[in-house]
């Protein structure tokens, strides 16, 4: 048995930051010591005064006409010390600019010097405080990044704008963001030109002012919080040219007869349609197909309904490992496959009346079935199975229209006719040869139910393993699953092409030497992704743009290129999982009604999903190879699942709960848990991230004993017992030493 450990993992160090850090630390004291030479040489600590700048202006003025180039240098110097070190002072040394060297030549001084000087303070604080910020408040800060991210430059001028903020806390703020140094520089430079060309040019005048407050009249600091707010407002205005572009050849109803259309009625239409109603608004659900989506009829239920009767004829297989001995030999075991599809159909028939009309229709939904059509961003053409159309107008659209098991094309397949996970519910035997193309969730959940059922199952995944999206220790223990129940794993090959002869059919792959082989099959199931339904009710008539995904482009809001019309679920990405789609529909519903007084952007912090194979691997945050591949450090705790005592119980002592953690810290950057009920078990890690809560509190919460979830208790204790304070507790030895005398 594996002992549970924390080990510290992640990046190496990035090339040069421990010695990018050491020559800012010696830039910045030098620049102390070269302003301090400067200070002392020139007398230029005199200047810190408006009374001492005036008393001394004559002499510093005969200074410079004697050496114009080394005072220029000092005082540039000086200037970008003291921005660089946020000194106090600033003010009258920018007044001394305009007042020693004149209007332009001071201008140009104090421009670089105050920009050079932000820049080296902005440096220095993202080098030593932001990622010790960005790790204790990334959640916080999210939405912050994320707008910093996009229009930094326009928050930024606005602030640079404005003198009433504080040019050394912006430099320290700004620091803390995701917005580059040199685009920093770049608006620094600009931003704080008008301000700087005021102050400089009341050094000229520096006779008449009889203190600072002369320089910045209340009319002229106006001035300036409007010359501020000019590019926020700039962006409203051409954002509403833009809406009103694209809106400009669509004639709008003078009234609408609806607050809200939704397309599809799979689980993200569904919980758009609910909340709507929910809080009132008129809305009408239209669907083309079967309500309950992909996931009821063809996906989630149907697949989690055969991955039980595999597992049970499994177990029933490995009985006498419990002490139930039967009389006939374990693979005798008899598996009535019409069965167990007439199983599967009850099952999504029992839970069809959750996702009905009739249920729909209760809560105050409108429900249509029949083809849905956005002739206009305010209208929707609905055509029933008779032909009979009607159009309904709307404040607001949700698109919802799922999407499409993805058949590649390989040659001769076509031809052949392949299964996939929207019709092989239609199985009325068991295929005695099943070959599945794709190893991802889809495909290694279906080849372990047919393998357990009886199919000698053969899985073809181009890439060098299965469920690549997964961390390889993961992967590999849901591989090695998959070959002790008689699933061939050819990783690394290629389809190449399907040839058939009457009722003979074979796959032709190619493996990574290059050489071939002929894989004879009964039925060929085709899991190589899903689709995105985009085409055939009006997205290329409206000109609403896809992405490179070929999922609809939505906004932070989920919005399209039209305001009113949102997109949700797989439809839209990143992720095509039930459960995002009906979380992205609270967002999308909550926008399209109340968008006009508050959006809320689509949080996907702590999103998790699970692969339920036998063992099932569950996720929640980052694995290791996507913390790696961002450059984050991590520590990495494991506990091993096989030393748990309800695990040993169960006969299900196998697997483990990974941990991911900031360094030195117990919060949570990511969890994998591999092993029996795991997607039930990762609900703590994902409560716990959602809502910030570490390693340390999720260790001092009760758990039942004897259950699966003290694993995640004990994954804690492992953290913590690596974390011990040794040095306090070897005091504590002395403590207890002492006290037995």
């Amino acid at each position: 048995m594996a002992a549970p450990q924390t080990t510290p993992e992640g990046p190496a160090p990035r090339p040069g930051s421990a010695a990018s850090r050491r020559l800012l630390w010696l830039a910045v004291v030098l620049l102390a010591l070269g302003a301090a030479w400067a200070w002392q040489r020139f007398g230029l600590g005199q200047l810190l005064t408006l009374e001492s700048l005036k008393a001394s202006r004559d002499s510093l003025v005969a200074g410079v006409q004697q050496q114009p180039a080394l005072s220029s240098a000092a005082y540039l110097l000086a200037y970008v010390a003291m921005a660089a070190l946020s000194l106090p002072g600033a003010t009258v040394l920018t007044l001394a600019g305009g007042a020693v060297f004149g209007f332009w030549w001071g201008l140009v001084l104090v421009s670089f010097a105050s920009s050079i000087g932000a820049t080296l303070a902005f440096l220095v604080a993202r080098h030593l405080l932001r990622d010790a910020v960005q790790a204790r408040f990334g959640k916080q800060l999210a939405p912050i990044n994320e707008g910093m991210a996009r229009d930094g430059w326009l928050y930024l001028l606005t602030l640079r704008l404005v003198p009433a903020f504080p040019f050394f806390l912006v430099n320290l703020v700004v620091a803390l963001t995701p917005i580059s140094a040199t685009r920093f520089y770049g608006v620094s430079q600009l931003g704080m030109l008008a301000g700087t060309a005021v102050y400089v040019n009341a050094g000229t005048q520096l006779a008449t002012l009889g203190s600072l407050r002369d320089v910045l009249s209340p009319a002229l600091l106006g001035s300036f919080v409007l010359l501020g707010l000019f590019p926020l407002l700039a962006k409203a205005i051409v954002g509403a040219l833009q809406r009103r572009k694209v809106y400009a050849r669509w004639p709008r109803p003078a009234r609408f007869e609806r607050n809200l259309v939704v397309i599809g009625a799979g689980a993200g239409g569904l919980v758009s349609a609910y909340i709507a109603a929910a809080v009132k608004a008129k809305v009408t659900l239209v669907e083309g197909h079967r309500m309950g989506g992909d996931c009821l009829n063809t996906g989630c239920v149907p697949s989690k309904a055969l991955i039980r009767s595999a597992k049970l004829a499994h177990q029933m297989r490995h009985a006498a490992e419990f002490g139930l001995n039967t009389k006939a030999a374990p693979e005798a075991v008899q598996v009535d496959f019409a069965a167990v599809m007439a199983r599967v159909r009850q099952v999504v028939t029992d839970i069809e009346p959750h996702d009905s009309v009739e249920r729909y229709t209760g809560l105050g939904v409108e429900v249509l079935i029949g083809h849905a059509r956005i002739t206009s961003p305010w209208t929707v053409q609905v055509t029933d199975s008779a032909g009979a159309q009607r159009t309904l107008s709307t404040r607001s659209i949700v698109i919802a229209a799922g999407a499409m098991p993805f058949v590649p094309p390989i040659p001769g397949l076509a031809e052949a006719g392949c299964l996939t996970s929207d019709n092989v519910w239609r199985l009325a035997a068991l295929p005695p040869r099943l070959v599945v193309l794709g190893g991802g969730p889809i495909g290694c959940e279906l080849a372990q139910s047919f393998a357990r059922l009886g199919s000698q199952v053969t899985v073809v995944e181009m890439a060098p393993r299965v469920l690549v999206r997964e961390d390889a220790d993961a992967a590999e223990f849901v591989a090695q699953s998959l070959r002790s129940d008689g699933v061939a794993l050819l990783t690394g090959h290629t389809a190449v092409r399907v040839e058939s002869t009457g009722a003979a059919r074979q796959l032709v792959v190619r493996a990574p030497d290059g050489t071939e082989r002929a894989l004879a099959y009964d039925e060929l199931l085709c899991a190589v992704g899903r689709a995105p339904r985009v085409t055939g009710y009006g997205l290329e008539e409206l000109g609403i743009p896809l992405t490179p995904r070929k999922t609809v482009a939505t906004d932070a809001h989920l919005a399209t290129l039209y305001p009113n019309i949102f997109a949700v679920g797989d439809v839209a990405g990143p992720f095509q999982l039930t459960h995002v789609a009906a979380h992205q529909a609270w967002y999308a519903a909550v926008n399209a009604l109340f968008g006009r007084f508050k959006k809320f952007r689509v949080d996907y912090h702590a999103m998790p999903w699970c692969t339920f194979t036998d063992p099932e691997l569950a996720r929640v945050g980052l694995s290791e190879a996507e913390a790696q591949a961002q450059g984050l450090p991590f520590e990495v705790t494991r506990y091993d699942i096989a030393d748990l005592d309800r695990a040993i119980a169960d006969g299900s002592a196998s697997g483990f709960v990974k941990v991911l953690t900031v360094p030195g810290k117990d919060k949570i950057l990511g969890a994998t848990i591999v092993g029996e009920h795991a997607g039930d078990l990762l609900a703590e890690f994902v409560l716990a991230m959602k809502h910030g809560l570490g390693l340390n509190k999720l260790l001092g919460t009760p758990h039942t004993y004897p259950t699966l979830a003290e694993a995640n208790k004990y994954a804690a204790g492992e953290w913590k017992r690596a974390h011990a304070p040794q040095a306090v507790l070897r005091w504590v030895e002395r403590y207890h030493r002492w006290q037995r005398g």
